[in-house]
């Protein structure tokens, strides 16, 4: 249907230039031309279901492509989500508005840590990029969180930003069915939606910044920090979504006008010092270990040679530094601004504000092997440039240091997550995904994750094929698209393991096993290299845990074998050599030297000793977990006691997950548990809880 005055518009064309027409069109004096909208003008819904006047496609010219997915943005989401999509068999086209920027580490230059390790070994294991990538580049590995169990361990890297960046785009350049174009988007084209689908709208394709339509069958939005971006100094802001880049304001006008609900989150980054400016012989120094883990299943080694790795350096902030940001935080619009920072990334303005007359730790890091720049962790400040310079004098260390680039503060767009799909497609509009930080996440890591995701569904709805999600009880990945889409959030979103319910199942040394057999069964992302490593692993992981199983003797012999191991004498029952390994001081290579011919050739596959004791340590916990899982489907159809006091039932359940079940009041386990944001955990609790008041009750009875 056309508008009314269309038909005026369409007399006056003839004599109207080029510039007026765009303007008229914009200004909604057209309709739909082909069954297609761009909508690029306010719009409103309307009793037809929401076709209202929009741009009308007969002004875009007739540059036409076809492809199958197309990715807009080139940070850490758009680059795994259209390599995942390309690994599918998809014809990809990752559009970004600087092709140079491809792979650039915009803010810190590390990958990991605790949680965040966990995602990148399972985009791994869904064969992305970055682990590979990371340790091809790495410059400083550790394993953080140590003096916990290896289900909760933090690989981590610090990364030389150049090298990344050069990997990345030599990796995203070569990888088959995968396009790369250098352009704005500023536009998506709107269609009619498949009626057997949910959805009010599908998308069709993009519209350039010169006008050029781009068809496809999906889109990824992946556009970071770009959305309305603004950054801002002191009091001085302008838009931009990165230093020195456009942001983009035409596809946040859109994403509303579809009814998306939106929000604003802020960020920042610190300001980056020059290497021989800072006095490092007063500073507390940290080496990598020893003998680096690599991030890729697919790696054998990293890189570096362990002594070639780049030391970071510890100081702190102290009463100075405080009393500065104290007296000059009016001066920082940033920080006066309502929308919501990270928490658990803060700027150094909210750490004073927040925790007063404490001292925070800045961990001084490399930014490439031949990099004279370092990067202050924990200094994110967006003070006026000179207030930053005396910032930094007050600090141990850095009393002479040079500022070669001042911290800035970024504000954007980002989409309410709960409007989306697990499989990250939206609600509303059909082939649509998004990833990474236009969802509310923030890192590189969960970037990543979500981007994989995105780009396996986009190009399996593309290519007819079922949709692929992770749950809770797979993957940390799950576990956050999970608490996306469930709970939304109203702050930068971070991956914790402190999140995960079921953490001794999800580790870091199984995501191959628990991922990426099941992805090249569900999706065909997966190489054949990969899928026969993963494959080999499992079989030789099997082969060996049943020759330490084989291996039954009793506590008194053992005591004999291995003296040096404490075995209680009250131990009576059969001791298999795989439960020797739940022992601190037992390998498998202390097996081995006890039984060389049935364990020796088990020393060899990099690795596989290692990831046996873990499972050995772990394997009554994970029997346990199991247990718990198969509980809660047992009894889903248990009823609830209508007058369930949630209060009574105490620590084991949050208080968040009371007041939601109050709120909603559910008849059965099973309605309780899909109750958005009740945990898999807070579930077994609640099982546990009924049932022994039950019990209690029959007995009174």
């Amino acid at each position: 249907p056309l508008a009314a005055g269309a038909v005026c518009v369409s007399e006056r064309r003839e004599r109207q230039t080029e510039r007026d027409r765009e303007r008229e069109m914009f200004l909604g004096r057209a309709g739909w031309r082909d069954g297609v909208r761009v909508l690029r003008r306010p719009c409103t819904a309307g009793a037809d279901g929401g076709r209202e006047l929009s741009w009308d496609s007969s002004r875009v010219p007739e540059r036409r492509q076809r492809h199958d997915v197309v990715v807009v943005g080139g940070g850490h989401a758009g680059t795994e989500a259209a390599a995942a999509a390309a690994r599918v068999g998809a014809e990809t086209l990752l559009i970004t508005q600087k092709a140079s920027s491809i792979g650039e580490m915009s803010c810190n230059p590390s990958f990991g840590g605790v949680g965040k390790g966990h995602l990148i070994r399972e985009v791994d294991a869904l064969d992305g990029l970055c682990a590979r990538i990371c340790d091809q580049s790495g410059i400083h590995f550790k394993i953080l969180n140590r003096r916990k169990g290896p289900a909760v361990w933090g690989l981590r890297a610090q990364v030389d930003r150049r090298l990344y960046k050069q990997h990345m785009q030599t990796e995203i350049h070569n990888i088959p069915h995968l396009s790369i174009r250098e352009a704005a988007v500023e536009d998506l084209l709107i269609t009619d939606p498949d009626p057997s689908r949910p959805g009010r709208w599908k998308v069709r394709g993009v519209i350039l910044g010169d006008g050029t339509r781009v068809d496809c069958s999906c889109v990824a939005l992946t556009t970071g920090t770009f959305l309305r971006g603004v950054i801002g100094i002191g009091l001085e802001s302008w838009p931009a979504g990165r230093m020195g880049e456009e942001p983009s304001i035409g596809l946040a006008k859109t994403l509303e006008k579809l009814g998306f609900r939106m929000g604003r989150l802020k960020t920042g980054t610190p300001p980056r010092i020059a290497k021989d400016s800072v006095n490092f012989e007063v500073l507390e120094r940290h080496d990598g270990d020893h003998n680096p883990k690599p991030f890729s299943f697919l790696t054998e080694r990293v890189w570096i040679k362990p002594e070639e790795q780049l030391p970071c350096f510890l100081t702190f902030t102290g009463p100075d530094v405080e009393n500065l940001v104290r007296q000059n935080v009016h001066l920082s619009r940033h920080v006066q601004e309502t929308s919501r920072g990270p928490r658990y990334c803060p700027s150094l303005e909210a750490k004073v504000l927040r925790f007063p007359n404490r001292s925070h730790q800045l961990w001084l890091e490399p930014e490439g092997l031949d990099s004279d720049t370092i990067y202050p962790q924990g200094l994110g400040v967006t003070l006026p440039v000179p207030l930053q310079e005396e910032l930094l004098s007050k600090i141990p260390g850095l009393e002479r240091a040079r500022m070669l680039q001042p911290g800035y503060g970024v504000q954007y767009d980002y989409v309410d997550p709960r409007q989306l799909h697990p499989s990250l497609e939206s609600l509303d509009v059909q082939g649509l995904y998004l990833a990474g930080q236009i969802n509310g996440t923030t890192g590189y890591e969960e970037a990543a994750a979500q981007g994989v995701i995105a780009g396996i569904n986009a190009a399996g709805r593309a290519r007819g094929r079922a949709e692929f999600t992770v749950s809770r009880t797979e993957g940390y990945i799950g576990v956050m698209i999970d608490d996306l889409t469930t709970l939304g959030t109203s702050e930068p979103y971070r991956m914790f393991s402190s999140r995960v319910e079921f953490r001794l199942s999800l580790r870091p040394d199984n995501a191959d096993h628990r991922l990426t057999l099941r992805a090249h069964r569900e999706t065909g992302c997966i190489s054949p290299g990969r899928y026969e490593t993963a494959l080999r692993s499992r079989k030789l992981l099997e082969e060996a845990g049943a020759a330490l199983k084989s291996l039954e003797f009793a506590g008194s012999r053992w005591r004999e074998l291995l003296p040096q191991v404490t075995i209680s004498e009250s131990r009576c029952e059969r001791i298999s050599a795989y439960q020797m390994l739940c022992y601190t001081m037992v390998e498998v290579e202390t097996l081995a030297r006890v039984f060389p011919e049935s364990l020796t050739r088990f020393l060899h596959p990099t690795g596989l000793s290692e990831r046996l004791k873990i499972e050995a340590t772990y394997d009554a916990h994970m029997k346990l977990q199991q247990q718990e899982i198969e509980e809660v489907r047992r009894d889903e159809g248990l009823r609830l006691p209508e007058d369930l006091d949630y209060e009574k039932i105490g620590a084991s359940l949050s208080r968040e997950v009371r007041e939601m079940l109050e709120n909603t009041r559910p008849q059965t386990i099973g309605a309780a548990s899909r109750v958005p944001g009740v945990t898999p955990a807070a579930i077994v609790n609640l099982l546990r809880f009924v049932k022994s008041n039950h019990c209690l009750k029959v007995k009174g009875s």
